[in-house]
């Protein structure tokens, strides 16, 4: 089963990486964290390069149907995060990085 990276796995890369303290570490971690969901409120795209950019997507109000009683519900308009990877993240995970 694949396993899920964390905030404090993230943090503990960051500390052995740098030989920065684990509490250093981890705001660092947080400060990332914090400067890319401030970007996204804000209605602008995040690109990390090589990586791949997130941008928020406007999607409108629709209909939607209760998959238990078949009842048809309104889905209100709302923004939400998308991610399109960069090539080089493709090609990395694909396994035909040059």
């Amino acid at each position: 089963m694949p396993q899920t990276v964390t905030r404090a796995d993230l943090s503990e890369a960051v500390y052995q990486e740098l030989g920065l303290s684990r509490k250093q570490a981890a705001q660092m971690v947080e400060d990332v964290m914090e400067e890319v969901l401030n970007t996204l409120e804000k209605g602008e795209t995040v690109k990390l390069s090589s990586f791949g950019n997130f941008s928020l997507r406007s999607k409108n109000e629709r209909i939607g149907r209760n998959p238990k009683t078949g009842e048809e519900v309104p889905i209100t308009a709302r923004k939400v995060v998308v991610f399109k990877s960069s090539h080089v993240l493709k090609d990395r995970v694909n396994g035909t990085r040059k």
